[in-house]
């Protein structure tokens, strides 16, 4: 495919009632219509109903007049194949997955097919809508939330916006970190990240002397964007395969794990407790 095709955008203003989208799109791109099938079902394509949009899969949706067409097409981001995550549990209205390096939490107008949700709706029996909770950095990697239902959404962001889901990860980082963060005496790291109060807690469990990299565990009290890698940074000890807070050259993938989660079902008050290191 040309480059100039490797990445554009293109809104399409319907104004014939009744022609299938894959039509329009067709007529309007240079894109063949089995192309264009595969990039609706990636998520790259939208429409908008008055003032609600939302993504369109279906090739063959009848469109009606007033209604905009939108095709977000970029040749890399479609071409990403996802990596596999691993199902921990499911819970009917909600699923507790262990998320590969690579995968994405959420996606975006350019595609979906590479997100945790999308890989959940496609894979779970029987199938369900799926939607985010929370957020785990594309290169981390570990336990995640996924809700099949709305109100199962709200429910279970409640408890993490109230603190009542206990998270702990796993991370090496670069040095030899202090022997005095103990469980009893973890290193507190209380910095406030894009203007927002966010407080980090970092235990030393032991020491690589021909790496030079000491593997820690964290637990947080906040969820800010990167809030872990970037308060290991500002004390000196960049999360290995950081590089965006840490070594710029480095090669190895991100060592980040969300190894444990714990909360009470909002569903059954059951107490839930997943831990990827004894699983």
């Amino acid at each position: 495919m040309s480059s100039s095709l490797a990445r554009f955008e293109k809104h399409i203003n319907v104004t014939e009632s009744g022609k299938l989208a894959v039509d329009i799109l067709a007529s309007e791109t240079t894109l063949s219509k089995q192309q264009l099938k595969k990039v609706m079902l990636k998520g790259a394509v939208w429409v908008t109903t008055g003032k609600k949009t939302q993504r369109l899969r279906r090739a063959k949706r009848q469109l009606d007049i007033g209604q905009t067409l939108h095709i977000y097409y970029d040749e890399h981001v479609l071409d990403c194949e996802p990596a596999e995550p691993e199902l921990i549990a499911d819970m009917g209205q909600y699923s507790i997955w262990n998320k590969p390096y690579g995968m994405l939490s959420q996606g975006s107008k350019w595609g979906d097919h590479c997100t945790i949700t999308r890989w959940a709706e496609q894979h779970l029996t029987p199938q369900r809508n799926a939607f985010v909770v929370h957020r785990l950095d594309r290169a981390a990697n570990g336990l995640i939330i996924v809700a099949h239902e709305k109100k199962a959404a709200a429910l279970l962001s409640g408890l993490f916006q109230s603190r009542q889901i206990e998270k702990r990860y796993q991370i090496w980082v670069e040095g030899e970190f202090s022997e005095q963060a103990t469980v009893d005496n973890p290193v507190k790291v209380d910095l406030d990240l894009d203007g927002r109060h966010a407080v980090s807690f970092f235990t030393r469990l032991k020491f690589d002397a021909s790496k030079q990299q000491s593997l820690l565990d964290v637990r947080i009290e906040t969820g800010r964007k990167h809030q872990i890698r970037q308060h290991a940074a500002s004390l000196g000890y960049p999360v290995v395969g950081d590089r965006l807070y840490g070594n710029i050259l480095q090669q190895e993938n991100l060592q980040l794990k969300a190894y444990f989660m714990a909360f009470r079902c909002p569903y059954t008050a059951e107490e839930k407790q997943f831990n990827l290191l004894i699983n």
